[in-house]
């Protein structure tokens, strides 16, 4: 299974070589990845969950520009792998039917007292290996 969203596609993420900047990417897996594990299950009636993660790395192969504003980009999110501590996420993002860019992220839960990691609970555990796949 894959959590599905679409982002807008701002103006002010063009560079001076009219196309979406670099950096605006991880933002656009940012904005998805609230959509996965906050504002979707809001609208579910359900209660959040993973707030309390940090994330230790990012990559972002980028595939084809993007030069349109205005529009939207559709990103799709699965688990590659869950560990102890942490897990793998993939975001595919397309346009038009064109996948654009493919980013992952590790993300590791912290515990925010200590700002130490900490173990996944049973119920994110559960959550995310509805997503798992790519093993």
């Amino acid at each position: 299974m894959r959590h599905k969203c679409q982002l807008e596609i701002r103006w002010a993420d063009l560079d001076a070589f009219k196309h979406i900047n670099n950096a605006a990417y991880l933002v656009y897996m940012q904005e998805a990845r609230a959509d996965f594990t906050w504002f979707s299950r809001i609208a579910k009636g359900e209660e959040p969950l993973l707030a309390d993660m940090v994330v230790a790395r990012a990559e972002v192969d980028y595939l084809s520009p993007i030069h349109q504003t205005g529009t939207t980009l559709e990103v799709e999110i699965y688990i590659e792998k869950v560990s102890n501590s942490s897990f793998v996420m993939v975001y595919e993002m397309s346009q038009g039917g064109t996948l654009r860019a493919r980013g992952k992220t590790v993300q590791v839960g912290v515990d925010m007292e200590t700002e130490k990691a900490r173990r996944l609970r049973d119920n994110e555990r559960e959550f995310l290996n509805q997503y798992l796949e790519g093993n």
